[in-house]
């Protein structure tokens, strides 16, 4: 079914439109720069468009990759070439990272690549670790030449990587999910499902049900209605770890732009924004022989609501990240919601967090999580959190509480030890940066950031412009990890691994800081299509 392309105007006859379905719409003007209208995260549409073919063959420029210092905390580039080096003139953004849970040196990131600024032709790009992220390489794209966004990644409890990728066509005919397997630490990947073979659509999610319940290994995907079924906010679930998806499920509430869990009990949980929050839950997909059907919805109040535009012109202010706690504890099975919300009668944003302690049936009133007092200036945009195995939340988000000009970011972060009760000082991890430079021809820096925890910090993935770009006189979108933890001791420190053996890829080129010695330990690799040997850099060619 193909799905028409809608065009965002920032016209004054736009604004008066979009008041009259009662949502505040507000140019703020901060020392020059005049921000796009908020509104509301728009519905029943493609938020990823085929827009621009492939830019030409260029000349590859590259300068030192980036390694951002503030205070204790290390930022270091990932979507680095073969080399170590960063590649002038393109740019990364909508970042993904899973941590192998096994070994937590080894990380992999998905992002949306765009090989050339000039165009925003995107495509499937990942990067991977073996050092807890003081190194990247940057192999390449998935498949080079395909339109690619809305990369998702999930890790299973062997350490096994999977990265869901939407696809879609110059006409807009489809949009469509595929899934592919890492079984060597994000080193290469391999087509679980064929083109276009998992279904799903447009802003999908990914989650693995890790439990020893008849649902373990299972896997479960939702979208935001723009999908290859044509019809409908849809649930999708697959049995044989990928390689086929059974016939999508419409879900109540049709709640958009969240992100789906699995509680230890093998119950499958949906939150997104329908016409409120919803918590909406399946019992039964963890049955496979078994229709799944959803048997709870509830509604959640955060706040606000999504936003679109403002200071990401042309993207979501921010998704609804939904996760539960597992580590059996007190807190164990308690289901969290967490989001950077517009509340009423402003046009910025704030991290909001709700949680429920009985399954779902209810949840707490709404909290704010961004510790600085209410400035209708500031924007407190991205938020996204995790769950530690022990039962610490930790969220970060992009904030501008520090910048005069009500624009510029750092990433926060803040952390909770009792279940969201109360949460810990804010503090900054990054120097500021300009959100609005870099832009690959769409005025966005992606949709979403991520983060995944362990017992002592969280991996953060984030996007930011702190490498400047001597042609265009801008500073360019790039992906960077930095750990962040409430003991004070942020950096990566690798563990070591007992028998190491040689990667069989390629390797990162060392650079003027000291890398740790990686350790991999590669696993077979399935026979079906694989991605070809990693070069430095692909040259995009349009899909025919």
């Amino acid at each position: 079914m193909k799905k028409k392309s809608s065009t965002i105007s920032y016209r004054l006859s736009a604004i008066l439109l979009l008041s009259t379905i009662g949502y505040q719409l507000s140019a703020i003007s901060a020392l020059g720069q005049t921000l796009a209208p908020t509104r509301k995260a728009p519905r029943n549409e493609a938020l990823e468009k085929y827009d621009n073919p492939p830019a030409p063959p260029r000349k590859i420029e590259t300068s030192p990759r980036m390694i951002s210092q503030f205070g204790v905390f290390t930022s270091y580039q990932a979507n680095v070439d073969a080399s170590g080096n960063n590649i002038i003139g393109d740019a990364a953004n909508e970042c993904a990272i899973s941590v192998d849970p096994t070994d937590g040196n080894k990380m992999t990131i998905a992002w949306r690549q765009f090989n050339d600024v000039t165009s925003n032709f995107r495509q499937g790009g990942w990067g991977y670790t073996t050092d807890a992220g003081v190194t990247w390489t940057f192999p390449g794209v998935l498949q080079n030449g395909v339109f690619r966004s809305d990369p998702v990644t999930q890790s299973d409890e062997l350490g096994n990587f999977f990265y869901l990728s939407l696809q879609s066509d110059q006409n807009l005919s489809f949009f469509c999910d595929d899934l592919w397997r890492s079984t060597n630490g994000g080193q290469s990947w391999v087509e679980r499902s064929p083109d276009q073979g998992a279904g799903g659509g447009d802003k999908q999610w990914l989650t693995i049900d890790k439990t020893a319940g008849p649902g373990h290994g299972f896997q479960y995907q939702a979208d935001d209605g723009a999908n290859c079924s044509g019809g409908g906010v849809e649930f999708q679930r697959s049995t044989d770890g990928g390689v086929t998806w059974q016939a999508p499920i419409v879900i109540p509430q049709s709640p958009v732009y969240g992100t789906l869990d699995v509680d230890t009990n093998g119950n499958v949980f949906v939150g997104g924004e329908g016409s409120t929050f919803y918590c909406v839950r399946s019992s039964n997909a963890q049955i496979g022989g078994q229709t799944p059907t959803f048997d709870q919805v509830t509604p959640v109040d955060l706040g606000g609501d999504l936003g679109f535009g403002g200071i990401n012109p042309g993207g979501l202010t921010g998704m609804l990240f939904l996760a539960i706690d597992r580590s059996g504890g007190p807190t164990n099975n308690n289901i969290y919601m967490l989001a950077s919300v517009v509340p009423p009668g402003r046009s910025t944003t704030d991290v909001m967090f709700a949680r429920s302690t009985d399954g779902g049936q209810t949840f707490s009133a709404p909290q704010k999580v961004n510790d600085d007092p209410v400035n209708p200036n500031k924007w407190h945009w991205f938020g996204t959190f995790s769950v530690a195995p022990n039962g610490r939340l930790d969220a970060v988000w992009h904030d501008t509480r520090n910048a005069a000009n009500n624009t510029d970011s750092q990433l926060f972060y803040s952390w909770s030890t009792d279940a969201g009760a109360t949460w810990a000082p804010n503090v900054a991890v990054s120097a500021p940066f300009n959100p609005f430079e870099g832009y690959p021809n769409q005025q966005k820096i992606g949709d979403y950031i991520t983060i995944v925890s362990d017992n002592t910090g969280g991996n953060v993935a984030y996007s930011a412009t702190f490498n400047f770009n001597p042609n265009n006189g801008q500073h360019e979108e790039d992906v960077y990890y930095v750990r962040v933890s409430p003991i004070g001791v942020p950096s990566p420190t690798p563990t070591p691994t007992p028998t190491p053996t040689p990667s069989a890829t390629v390797t990162p080129t060392p650079t003027i800081t000291p890398t740790p010695s990686p350790s991999v330990t590669p696993r077979p690799t399935p026979t079906p299509r694989t991605i070809p040997t990693p070069r430095a850099r692909p040259t995009p060619r349009q899909r025919p």
